[in-house]
């Protein structure tokens, strides 16, 4: 649906980060320009110039609102699940519902065009997956000393284990099986990951 006249600013630079999130998710950074967000938005290239001046400010932007958004994805499981296996289920969620909305982790997307990405955005890229790790080595330190979880090797290592898995399983969703697919994925993973008596 195409936003015409009448915009506010700060609507049309929400609905930019909105059309731009989606065409990332679904084609890559490198596969979208600004005439494909303008034609959608009818608007003029130069109307989004002026919201963010360059590809990389609306990249930039992209990645700084996505982060946020699942950095309070993350702190609304630690508020409302309390076992470990459980938040790593609802962190699978997450990514779950991506796909449903028939798109990619963008962050994914993004670490597979990283070498042509400008460096401002590789850095957030690289701090999304730090972040993910370090909130899911809590999250495995927590079942290992409960006795719910057990694995090899660190937390930290384990933790990388998981976002890999999830990435992968979203790629291979994608290229088949939707979201059926994906869920397969993630039930072997936790299987795996759950102590059993």
């Amino acid at each position: 649906m195409a936003v015409r006249g009448g915009t506010t600013g700060a609507s049309t630079a929400s609905r930019i980060l909105d059309i731009g999130e989606r065409l990332v998710q679904t084609r890559g950074y490198n596969a979208f320009s600004y005439a494909d967000v303008a034609a959608e938005l009818d608007v003029t290239k130069a109307a989004l110039h002026y919201h963010f001046p360059g590809k990389a400010e609306l990249g930039e932007a992209l990645l700084r609102r996505y982060v946020a958004r699942f950095a309070d994805a993350l702190a609304k499981i630690d508020a409302e699940v309390a076992d470990a296996p459980r938040k790593i289920a609802s962190y699978a969620e997450v990514y779950a519902g991506v796909l449903q909305r028939e798109r990619m982790c963008l962050c994914g997307m993004l670490a597979a065009e990283f070498e042509t990405l400008p460096e401002p955005m590789r850095a957030i890229v690289v701090g999304f997956f730090d972040d993910n790790e370090i909130w899911l080595a809590k999250v495995l330190g927590q079942g290992r000393r409960e006795g719910s979880l057990t694995f090899t090797g660190s937390t930290m290592q384990a933790a990388r284990f998981v976002v890999a898995a999830l990435e992968g399983a979203l790629l291979m969703a994608r290229a088949g099986g939707g979201v059926i697919r994906f869920r397969e994925a993630v039930h072997s993973l936790i299987v795996g990951l759950v102590t059993h008596s």
